[in-house]
């Protein structure tokens, strides 16, 4: 009897004690769950590093006071860029921290794309995800939306958008575009389209893995997010999970869709004096400014959040295109074509970008440090106390130390590739280093007139010293002993680059096959496959 009321005291002391330390266990990673950062990542589409009122010279601009307010409250990156100077090589690189050479992302998947991504990558969220976040997108993906290929497959709990650009579908009422697109066709499903404008099948609204509407009208869409990333905000507080949330947003690609101008009549937008762009310019920073304040409301002390664009301006749009700043590409533009979207020149991938993170980033504080989209993948990863897999090898930097402890050390070598201006996709065609910039390739994209420039390689390459430059005017005199040191700098570094991408065993290759049948579709049987009838 006793030695049963002995066991018995034994097994309750042992299960009490492995109750105590499960609680302790618990609390433990509580604790850890509750010190882990949040993170926001805003990317703007095809936005100018001019657009940015911060940063204008003479400061006169009210059109982004929210995107003013967090520069001065936190950090304003001017030396920042964007992976590529087109959406689906840029958008891969972020998630993965990968150079297109690397991760198999050279340029855009098309609405009939069969695959994306691929899927031997490892993404951002897909990490954090593993360890304890909740991972939320809104907004373009570009990367795939067939079965594995989708947002909710690479990493993201939950995803509200639209698979690919806003111009690669129909709507019922189309925004402002060059050429101006007409409505979808609600009776057949094929029509003579504009030049430039895509008919063949509405543009979907996803949600998770689900189209919810479709063709989608854009009008919406700013309060769809607005609304959707307060709730995530707020939802996540409730939960105490840390989180991860991405909005890769519609602005600032066409078509444009503003709010409906108060007093003048809508025929003021289509005026040539910009003011269609300002007034999503305007609604894009609004926007911000509702996602701070949701933040700033919930966990201000513990959430960064970053904002930056995915390339610069498309400068075939005319006045419905941003501002490059003073990164006008002079030297391309005087022999023909655009020096800003689809090219290597500063304005198609210097992009505008601020930091805020009270009580940790400094505020009112600007660095030049030379970045990268890439270096938001390691970046969040450190903050996070995560590690990313070994045996993968990137090309993003930790930029900790610029964010948190103002330092002004980047890149020591930045590689810019051929995005679609002219030449082989993915080529590395132009490298960054210090003030210089080396061109091996130079080509235009389509400039607001019509004009392109033709596609010209470059042995000795054109060297420009941008401190005195920034125009990318007049190249160095390859005759000078500094452009010689910087030549033969940069060709051993991009050789090195080459080879080390050619022999990693970890690169990637992107199926960029098409079919018909991979266009998302909600209704084949209705017209641009609509899925909801008008009132």
């Amino acid at each position: 009897m006793a030695e049963a009321l002995s066991l018995s005291l034994l097994l309750g002391t042992l299960l009490c004690g492995l109750l105590l330390h499960a609680v302790s266990q618990h609390r433990v990673r509580d604790e850890e769950s509750k010190q882990k950062p949040n993170f926001i990542i805003i990317l703007a589409d095809d936005i100018g590093w001019g657009d940015l009122d911060v940063n204008q010279p003479d400061g006169d601009s009210t059109n982004t006071p929210h995107l003013n307010l967090m520069a001065a409250q936190g950090l304003r990156l001017t030396d920042f860029h964007s992976p590529a100077s087109t959406c689906s090589p840029s958008r891969a690189a972020i998630l993965t921290g990968r150079y297109g050479l690397r991760n198999g992302v050279t340029h855009n998947f098309a609405v009939d794309s069969v695959a994306g991504l691929p899927l031997s990558e490892v993404t951002l969220p897909q990490l954090l995800q593993e360890a304890g976040y909740y991972t939320a997108m809104l907004g373009k993906w570009h990367l795939g939306h067939n079965g594995p290929y989708s947002p909710v497959n690479r990493g993201f709990d939950y995803y509200l958008g639209i698979p690919y650009s806003n111009d690669m579908g129909c709507t019922d009422t189309p925004g402002y575009n060059l050429p101006q697109c007409l409505p979808c066709d609600r009776f057949r499903l094929k029509r003579s389209a504009h030049e430039g404008c895509y008919s063949k099948v509405g543009l979907p609204l996803i949600e998770n893995s689900s189209i919810v509407e479709q063709p989608l009208d854009l009008w919406t869409l700013t309060d769809r997010y607005k609304s959707a990333a307060t709730t995530i905000i707020h939802k996540a507080r409730e939960r105490g999970q840390p989180y991860l949330l991405y909005i890769a947003l519609a602005h600032m690609h066409v078509p444009l869709s503003p709010p409906p101008p108060s007093e003048p009549s809508s025929a003021t937008y289509h005026s040539h004096n910009g003011s269609v762009y300002t007034a999503c310019l305007r609604e894009m920073d609004s926007l911000v400014g509702a996602v701070k304040r949701a933040s700033d409301d919930t966990e201000k002390d513990n959430t960064l959040i970053w904002f930056t664009g995915d390339n610069g301006p498309w400068e075939q749009k005319c006045q419905y295109a941003g501002s490059v700043g003073p990164f006008t590409g002079k030297w391309q533009t005087s022999r023909g074509g655009g020096s800003a979207k689809r090219t290597t020149w500063e304005g198609g991938h210097r992009v505008p970008t601020v930091a805020y993170w009270p009580g940790h980033i400094p505020a009112n504080a600007t660095s030049s440090a030379l970045l990268s989209g890439m270096d938001i993948f390691p970046t969040l990863l450190s903050l996070a106390g995560v590690t990313p897999p070994s045996s993968r090898r990137y090309d993003g930097i930790d930029a900790t130390n610029v964010l948190l402890q103002s330092q002004h050390t980047g890149h020591e070598f930045l590689f810019h590739p051929n995005s679609g201006a002219a030449g082989r996709f993915g080529d590395l065609q132009a490298v960054r280093t210090g003030k210089h910039k080396a061109f091996y390739m130079t080509g235009a994209a389509e400039s607001c007139g019509g004009a392109t420039g033709k596609h010209q390689l470059h042995d000795p390459p054109l060297i420009f010293d941008l401190e005195r430059d920034k125009s990318e005017e007049t190249p160095l005199d390859a005759r000078t002993p500094e452009y010689k040191a910087i030549a033969e700098r940069v060709a051993r570094r991009r050789e090195e680059l080459l080879w080390d991408i050619a022999t990693d065993a970890s690169a990637s290759t992107a199926d960029y096959s098409v079919d018909k049948s991979a266009a998302p579709c909600c209704d084949r049987t209705q017209a641009v496959c609509r899925c909801h009838t008008l009132g």
